[in-house]
Parts: C-alpha cells; structure tokens; sequence
C-alpha cells in the first residue's frame, strides 16, 4: 500500500479559444530544461488577453521509444481538476441550487443516514478551501479509494458509499475554517454534492459545462492514452532507486474513477491554456460559465498556508481559495493564482495574473523530484519573458 498512498499524497492539482498556431514556439525554451532534469516530455503553454501568443511540446509521449509529443497531445492535470469541480460549484450556486454555506447533511443527508453531526456540518466552501477538517489521505482513506467493492457500483453510488462510511464513524479534526488541511476526500464530498444537486453526474457535468463551452476538444477524464495505443504522453513513475517505469494504459495509469472531483481531468497544453486564460479573465469574456463576482470569490483567498522547507524558488507562505492557490514566487511581484497537479506520475503546473490578463500552463509526462523543479524553471522563465514584453 506504500505506493498507493505516495501516489494520493502526491495529488497535491471565453469566447478564449486561441487560434490554431500560437505567435511563438517555445521549443528552443522547453528543449534545455527537459534535458536538464531527464524528462520524457515537456510542454507549455502561454494565453494573454485571451489569446494563445506560445506553446511547445518537446520530448518523447513513452521512455524510450520513437514517439514525440506534440502540442495537441493530452497531458494528465490531477490537482488542476479541483478548480473546474469548484467552478461547477459556482454554477450550482449561481442557479440557487447550492450554497457556498450549504452542509455535507443538508445536501446529502436525505440519501447518507447516520452522518456525524459534526461531520455533517461543514460547508461546501470549507469542502473547497480545504478548511473543514476533513482528513487528509491516509490508509484508512486509502482502502476506500481502492476497495475491490467499487466495481459494483456507479461512481456516483460508490461516492456515497465512501462518504457514508467516513462521515458516520469520524468528526473533523478541527472545527472551524481557520486552518488549513488539504484533503482529497473533502473534494469527493463535494462532486457528490454537486451530483445530488444537479440530478446529474460530476463526470457528465464536466463534459456539458466546462470542457463543451470552452471549446476543449482534447479534454477528457482518467488515463490520457487511448487504451493500447501509444496517442497521448503516458506517465511515469520513478521508484526509489530511480528507475523510471511508463504506465500507459488500464488501471495503474490513473488513480481510481471515485476521484474524478479531486484530479483526473486530461487534456492538451493549448486547451489547458485556454482554461486557464478563461479564469486570468474572470469571467468576464464569454463563455458566462459563472458570474463574474462568484469567479472572483472561486479566486478570493479563504486562508493561509505555511509552506514546511520550501523547494529554492518556491513560497514559503500563501493561501488556499477555492480550487486555487495564491502565492507570490521569489521572481513575481504580487501573489499569482496557481496550483500543481500529479497523480504520482504525471505533472502540471498553473500560473495565472488577473491583474495582467496572463496565464501559463506547464506540463509533463512524469512525476516526482524532476518534474517539480523542471516545471518551475519554466514558469520563471516564461512569466519573466511575457511580462517584460507587455
């Protein structure tokens, strides 16, 4: 089970459709960096005003063979999904069929009996700002996450089931929203929150009222290669002695599908970009996914953070929204949106300034101590480079 919860811990994610061909090719930049740090593939991508002004994608989709990445191929988010299952929140709240201060009981007690009281009442908000106290992922979780008995139901059953089993035999170890405990399962609670809500699948709800709108032809959920085809950078994972191992397709290429909510969304650099550039806009070029001022509260701090040893380069303090962090890098000079993704074999990184209308997306096809460091060095670059142009 070691590995299993390395991989959880790791989970840590307009009318703005750019044009086919970007401004600029970031190849050039892209190529060194990948070499540096020995990765498979790297790619990323930049969206100003609500345009794509540069991609590339370099390196190879699978360790060892002949196959190179290109910008249209699909990169696994992981975390990055916790953003979009936020944003199908604010929808739900915009149509009055959620609250930010709706509770776990109110909303899935009429069909989960026996909650805890405490644990019944965090809120959707608390859910989404890892601020309600819910565990973060441990063994006991794990066990939920991979039972063998989820094979005998819908995830949106499966969901419950879990939630039933952890919210009727534990409280929260807090219980106020003012501290700060980055939780997986707190995510699963609240896609099946959304699901009750809205009558219809989190998994549907993606596809119909984020990827669809948006124009994000390449975005799907789960393993992003076509199961036994080599089409999509496969992830991989390095083992203690440094061995690097691809996992392209079937189960050990993703994390279970009762995460969705939490981070198995997949799509290219570009429609990352054009995500990410939707919400450097806030709302406020089409498509109206939410309204303005509820993105702007998706993108409100709730709390801080404390960042333990901090990697050179990285934040030592900042804070958690919804689906988003805040922080201000050693080479910006104000707070940015961002949040990284991983499920423990795969990488994406995100960087968005509202104030400059500016987003940049990284991604690669492996995980652990090379993808971090690899992923930032671009970030710095590249933040440095498009607003030194501006």
């Amino acid at each position: 089970m070691r590995v299993i919860f390395t991989v959880l811990a790791m989970l840590i994610a307009l009318n703005c459709t750019g044009p086919a061909l970007a401004d600029e090719n970031l190849n050039t930049i892209l190529d060194p960096i990948r070499t540096k740090y020995q990765l498979p593939a790297l790619a990323a991508a930049v969206v100003k005003d609500g345009k794509l002004v540069a991609d590339g994608a370099v390196g190879v989709r699978v360790s060892g063979r002949d196959a190179p990445v290109t910008v249209d191929d699909r990169f696994h988010l992981g975390s990055e999904t916790k953003a979009m299952t936020a944003t199908l929140a604010g929808m739900l709240v915009d149509e009055g069929k959620l609250r930010w201060d709706s509770t776990v009981s109110e909303v899935l007690g009429p069909v989960i009996p026996g909650l805890r009281p405490k644990f019944g009442a965090i809120t959707l908000r608390e859910l989404l700002s890892h601020t309600g106290g819910v565990a973060a992922d441990n063994e006991e979780i794990g066990r939920l996450y991979f039972d063998a008995d989820a094979h005998d139901h819908s995830l949106t059953d499966w969901r419950l089931r879990m939630i039933k089993e952890w919210g009727s035999r534990h409280d929260p170890s807090f219980g106020n929203s003012g501290k700060f405990q980055y939780a997986n399962l707190g995510y699963v609670i609240a896609g099946a929150m959304i699901e009750k809500a809205s009558g219809k699948p989190w998994e549907r709800l993606m596809f119909e009222r984020i990827y669809k709108p948006l124009d994000l032809k390449t975005a799907g959920l789960g393993a992003q290669a076509t199961f036994g085809e080599y089409d999509a950078p496969v992830g991989h994972r390095v083992d203690d002695r440094g061995k690097v191992t691809p996992f392209p397709w079937g189960q050990p290429a993703d994390l279970p599908s009762s995460l969705g909510p939490a981070g198995l969304a997949h799509m290219s650099i570009k429609d990352f970009a054009t995500w990410a550039g939707w919400n450097a806009g806030e709302g406020k070029r089409g498509p109206a996914l939410v309204k303005p001022e509820t993105l702007k509260r998706i993108h409100q701090p709730v709390v801080d953070m404390e960042i333990k040893n901090p990697k050179p380069g990285t934040p030592k303090t900042g804070s958690y929204a919804l689906g988003w962090g805040l922080s201000k890098f050693d080479w910006s000079d104000k707070p940015l949106l961002t949040h990284n993704g991983s499920n423990g074999m795969n990488f994406a990184s995100v960087i968005v300034d509202v104030d400059r209308d500016l987003a940049i997306v990284v991604a690669t096809n492996i995980a652990g101590p090379r993808a971090d460091p690899a992923t930032l060095e671009v970030m710095k670059t590249l933040y440095a480079k498009y607003t030194r142009s501006m």
